[in-house]
């Protein structure tokens, strides 16, 4: 069946469309139906059906005579250590851990927060919690203090479940003092912490509210799955928001099983039985949906990697990964790429593996630049697959479903909407503009299954962020257009279209021309206030390692091909070189900040930077060009 065709049939039919898919999934109850809509547009799936999520991604494949095969390969180059873990051994491990969680009073519908580095230990965390029917919210490892306070006082947990530290290259991470801090900062305290101690860094316990991994374990009845109702939260997941206050978006149980099992199949075309690698970390979404659940509820092998694309020990270690695993689907951040790009520009270390395992390469999480796209296919010599999706969706709203039709590509587009994604572009009034026409990017309701029914205590918030400003749709943030062909183009977040004199412009269309500089390895465009014209794009440039020209002069160069390529509308003459680019640890690069402090406005440092020095770093380039005045 060709795309077109199961994309009509999925909006025209959704009833049928999901049914079907959910036939995949073992339930303990199979729902009647799939969309539930009577307190519209707060749409549920699968609300009256019955299942449990550890039983699909972990018990099933052992029961079907799979118990042998590997679920999780570790590999972490920060340590030097290596293991793999099979289904049956996983499930033991889990059934352990979550047998030990309801002996200490942790039961259905209760809240446990994870605080973990890329252990296999992270997930265990989180199918232990999911077995019993408990509600996870994995808080990235490392997040200061001050942010996980936040999210204890939100999410309210009964338990916490954390790791003594986390390995970054050339330096360990005290996970237990920050941890100790947040919850000195909460109001609210959690019954009792359990702590895994990595033989890096043993941690002191507090007696009576701490425990040890393993002796907490000591003695205790494994526990069996414990079925939920389909709509039950899987999940709690926090994403920053416009008010400094996080965002707990909410996933439900059974669309998220439903979709992100269809997903497997019909966008990464992988069997069971194949290594998945999804090079992210659990405390984002990307490591939710296809580290932890989808590989493994579809019966894959999955990598997880507590290591960096570059100085872990060097730009090869992805290929040394994928050889080594025999890793058959990557997906990654652009960021990642361009950072072994700018290590590695003419690829010396692919030589050195055989990557010939890998069918594709799926990239998400922020624009993918063309030049980066066409790097990775002249290099791997596979499908570079650029794909579209947010923390709020779980899974992609536009890719390309190599699994159905392996579709044209066309770089810089993410390609085209998934079935039960009716995607649409329109104007601020919310009326849909013709093809090709710059637009806020919205999704007509319902979505599909899997993605954020609400917020977690915050319904009014889900509401006026998400499906007010264009009734009947679902706000995406995101600016872009749909071709001819029905190809949807990502340009910037809203709040990067930039207004120069009158004209709506995406500063995402001047990156990718600034990033197609032979010398340029990552760029980043934001608008700066000006007196004239409203407002200036002003570009940042990191260049490619061995760069020795003049930086003027490619300064020059890019502003030339800025007015050839886009034209003299854009008014783009400012720029300058720095070392590095302000990002989240996701790979994010933050250009509201840099906006913000090129105007002088004051700004809170966001809690998920990278490296909070480079904004003093960013500040003083500005400060070169005559901007950032306090």
């Amino acid at each position: 069946m060709a795309y077109k065709d199961v994309y009509a049939a999925s909006l025209a039919d959704p009833e049928g469309f999901w049914m079907e898919a959910a036939r995949e999934i073992d339930w303990e109850r199979m729902p009647t139906r799939a969309l539930f809509d009577t307190r519209a547009p707060l749409y549920e799936w699968f609300s009256d059906g019955l299942v449990n999520t550890c039983w699909n991604a972990v018990d099933r494949h052992v029961e079907a005579g799979r118990g042998h095969q590997t679920a999780i390969i570790w590999d972490s180059p920060v340590t030097g250590s290596k293991r793999a873990i099979s289904y049956y051994e996983l499930r033991n491990r889990v059934a352990s851990l979550a047998g030990a969680l309801r002996a200490k009073g942790v039961e259905k519908g209760d809240t446990v927060i994870i605080y973990m580095p890329m252990i296999p230990e992270a997930l265990e965390a989180m199918l232990a919690c999911a077995r019993i029917g408990a509600i996870h919210s994995v808080v990235f490892g490392g997040f200061a203090a001050n942010e996980l306070a936040v999210r204890i006082d939100d999410a309210r947990p009964k338990c916490i479940i954390a790791a003594s530290c986390g390995i970054e290259p050339g330096r360990t991470v005290h996970y237990k003092p920050l941890l100790d801090g947040a919850i000195g900062m909460a109001t609210h305290k959690p019954e009792f912490c359990v702590i895994f101690q990595r033989e890096q860094e043993v941690a002191q316990l507090i007696e009576g509210r701490d425990f040890n991994w393993h002796g907490f374990q000591y003695g205790v009845e494994p526990a069996e799955c414990v079925p939920v109702e389909g709509s039950h939260p899987a999940y709690i997941l926090y994403t920053s928001g416009t008010t400094g206050q996080p965002k707990g978006v909410v996933r439900p149980t059974g669309g998220h099983l439903v979709a992100l099992n269809w997903t497997m199949r019909n966008i990464y075309d992988v069997e069971p039985g194949d290594v998945y690698w999804a090079a992210s970390d659990v405390g984002w979404v990307v490591g939710h949906s296809y580290i932890c659940y989808a590989p493994l509820i579809y019966g894959c092998t999955t990598v997880v990697f507590e290591g960096k694309p570059v100085g872990t020990p060097d730009a090869g270690t992805f290929w040394r990964v994928i050889e080594e695993h025999g890793v058959r689907a990557l997906f990654t951040a652009p960021t990642a790429f361009r950072a072994i790009k700018r290590e590695d520009p003419k690829g010396e270390f692919l030589e050195k593996y055989d990557t010939s395992c890998l069918k594709a390469l799926f990239l998400a999480g922020e624009r993918a630049d063309p030049d980066t796209i066409q790097w990775a296919l002249d290099k791997l010599k596979v499908p570079v697959i650029d794909h579209w999706w947010q923390t709020e969706t779980g899974y992609a709203i536009a890719a390309n479903p190599l699994g159905i039709e392996a579709l044209s590509v066309k770089i810089g587009s993410p390609s085209v909407p998934m079935p039960g994604w009716d995607v649409r572009i329109l104007d601020e009034a919310g009326h849909p503009v013709p093809a090709g026409t710059l637009g806020a990017i919205a999704v007509k309701l319902p979505l599909p299954p899997g993605t954020l029914p609400t917020l977690w205590n915050a319904e009014a918030r889900f509401l006026k962020s998400y499906l007010e400003h264009f009734p009947g749709h679902y706000e995406t943030g995101d600016a872009g257009y749909v071709d001819e062909d029905g190809y949807l183009y990502i340009m910037a977040r809203t709040d990067d279209v930039i207004n120069v004199a009158g004209h709506r412009l995406s500063t995402g269309a001047m990156e990718e021309v600034l990033a197609s500089h032979p010398d340029v390895a990552e760029c980043a465009v934001i608008g700066v206030s000006d007196a004239l014209k409203g407002q200036l794009p002003l570009g940042f440039l990191c260049l490619n390692a061995g760069t020795t020209r003049d930086h003027a002069e490619i300064v020059g160069e890019v502003v030339a091909l800025v007015r050839e390529k886009i034209g003299p509308v854009a008014a783009f003459k400012l720029a300058t070189v720095v070392d590095r680019l302000p990002k989240t640890r996701s790979g994010k690069i933050l250009r509201a900040t840099m906006a913000k402090i090129a105007d002088g406005e004051a700004f809170r440092t966001p809690a998920t930077i990278d490296d909070p020095a480079i904004l003093d770093e960013i500040r003083g380039a500005l400060q070169g060009l005559g901007y950032a005045k306090a």
